[in-house]
């Protein structure tokens, strides 16, 4: 059920949710992008499935002069301005209020833990996650030292805001909620759940422009099929991201195959 929150955000919600269901909440300037986001693919059939709720609330529907004036330049003068304190902390207290179980805060910005497949696994076992998006040169510190859980980065390169962060966390954690996906299995499969990078995908036609599907995917030989995604699986994951194989569960067969993904040991001291 879609509806138009009283805090000028945006609220999706099942007709009955599970009692596993994950709360999601994105503190935001702009509720429009996040309403778009979740009324489409996996997004939307989780929350219509009760597996999830996506919610935004407006910092604007907070300010003390009713103008909806949401930053001020900075102290100490420099560029841009910052989103100030009482309408971002009023926005993060109506949120914690909605939640039913204690909420983790966290703030999408460049400075934080860099958002990777572990992170994105520790996140699903939050019923309740408030997402905080900033804008302008940022948010004042204060927000962060108080109201903050942790802070989150997508990687080393800036955006205008944190809604594609924000975005971005809540689909991947969505993928990985029992009964999100078409198959169970879908997500066992992908990039990173295990440290290696996915094996290559074919489908129909058969052959195009000289390009042919490997025979091997052709056979109906099961076992024959997994041993080839889990040989192309680590050989990818060598070429592209080598720095991944050191933790993956690589036989020591594997391992003697690509001897660069062997475990790093410290250093034994002999003195």
């Amino acid at each position: 059920m879609r509806s138009i929150s009283t805090t000028g955000g945006f609220s999706w919600t099942g007709m009955s949710m599970t009692e596993s269901c994950r709360r999601f909440t994105v503190i935001s300037l702009f509720p429009e992008l996040i309403q778009a986001f979740a009324e489409v693919g996996i997004v939307r059939r989780a929350c219509e499935r009760g597996l999830a709720t996506i919610n935004s609330i407006d910092p604007r529907a907070f300010t003390p002069d009713g103008r909806g004036n949401v930053d001020d330049s900075p102290y100490g003068g420099g560029p841009g301005m910052v989103m100030t304190v009482p309408p971002l902390r009023a926005a993060i207290r109506e949120a914690r209020d909605r939640a039913a179980t204690r909420p983790c805060v966290a703030y999408l910005s460049p400075q934080g833990r860099r958002l990777d497949q572990a992170l994105i696994e520790e996140l699903t076992h939050q019923r309740d996650l408030i997402l905080v998006a900033g804008r302008y040169e940022g948010i004042d510190e204060r927000i962060v030292e108080r109201d903050v859980d942790v802070e989150i980065s997508l990687g080393d390169f800036v955006l205008s805001g944190g809604e594609i962060a924000a975005m971005a966390i809540i689909d991947a954690v969505v993928r990985l909620l029992p009964g999100a996906l078409g198959s169970a299995l879908s997500s066992g499969a992908d990039s990173f759940s295990d440290n290696l990078l996915e094996y290559p995908q074919y489908t129909r036609p058969e052959i195009v422009d000289g390009q042919a599907v490997p025979a091997v995917l052709l056979s109906g030989n099961h076992a024959e099929i997994a041993r080839w995604r889990r040989r192309e699986s680590i050989r990818r994951t060598a070429l592209r991201r080598p720095d991944l194989l050191e933790n993956a569960p690589l036989s020591a067969a594997e391992r003697q195959e690509y001897p660069g993904s062997a475990p790093t040991t410290p250093d034994r001291d002999d003195n």
